[in-house]
């Protein structure tokens, strides 16, 4: 009896070695996820995720530019929302100090002793009359950009006085009745702003007061996300349109 026992288990153990490996009929290991594709052929799951890797690694690096900013960022505002992009590495004023840099290496006759005015740069499809808030920031970095290099930079805004108002000390103003007409200026930095696909081309000159001859000159593009990160203040907006019209409040 032990006998015939014995040889039924052999044989059933024999058996079990003979059946197939089910493991690879099977859609699922137990580590990992096989992906089958359209046709029910089985992709690698490893040399997959090891090509994306690589993919999404090429992209992180093609979507920063040379300067530290994000080309491609997945969302961006307009200019009538919130910024909802990803955090920007640079801003305006990383942009302006290279355009200050090449100003400063291919500029003549202006040296530490010169003053220099720094006006807002317009729209170039304008009268020249006209800019917007990357006009009124471009100005401000350049204003910083050259008192780091040591140029005397007049404040042609500032008063001799100090407003005190309710709603704050001024001392800057825009009103021509306030400024004094005797400012030493020997050159004023100013430029144009042309909107591009992608971007704005900012064109700044350095020009002298009384011969209007350009003695220094540079040219940057400035993407749209970091041009839109700039958002307008509540007070900036005082016009509303409604149904097509632009509302003006009277005084």
């Amino acid at each position: 009896m032990k006998l015939l026992t014995t040889i039924a288990l052999l044989m059933l153990i024999q058996g079990c070695t003979m059946l197939p490996d089910m493991n690879q009929f099977s859609l699922y290991s137990a580590d990992e996820e096989v992906v089958v594709s359209e046709s029910d052929e089985i992709v690698n799951v490893d040399a997959l995720d090891t090509q994306t890797a690589m993919q999404e690694t090429e992209q992180q690096q093609d979507a920063i530019d040379e300067f530290g900013a994000i080309v491609r960022p997945a969302v961006y505002s307009s200019v009538n929302g919130a910024y909802k992009s990803r955090p920007l590495a640079k801003h305006i004023g990383d942009y302006v100090r290279n355009m200050a840099q090449d100003l400063v290496s291919n500029m003549e006759y202006v040296t530490e002793r010169t003053p220099v005015a720094v006006t807002h740069f317009s729209l170039i499809d304008s009268d020249l009359k006209e800019t917007n808030l990357l006009g009124y920031q471009i100005a401000e970095s350049f204003t910083h950009e050259f008192h780091k290099f040591r140029m005397p930079v007049v404040e042609f805004k500032a008063t001799q006085f100090i407003r005190v108002t309710d709603t704050g000390d001024f001392v800057l103003s825009r009103d021509f009745l306030d400024l004094t007409s005797t400012t030493p200026i020997q050159y004023v930095l100013t430029g144009t702003m042309t909107k591009h696909q992608g971007g704005y081309i900012v064109n700044a000159r350095m020009l002298g007061m009384e011969s209007n001859v350009i003695v220094a000159s540079s040219q940057m593009f400035i993407p749209f996300y970091v041009v839109d990160a700039l958002i307008p203040s509540e007070s900036s907006k005082t016009a509303e349109i409604v149904d097509g019209v632009r509302l003006i409040r009277g005084e």
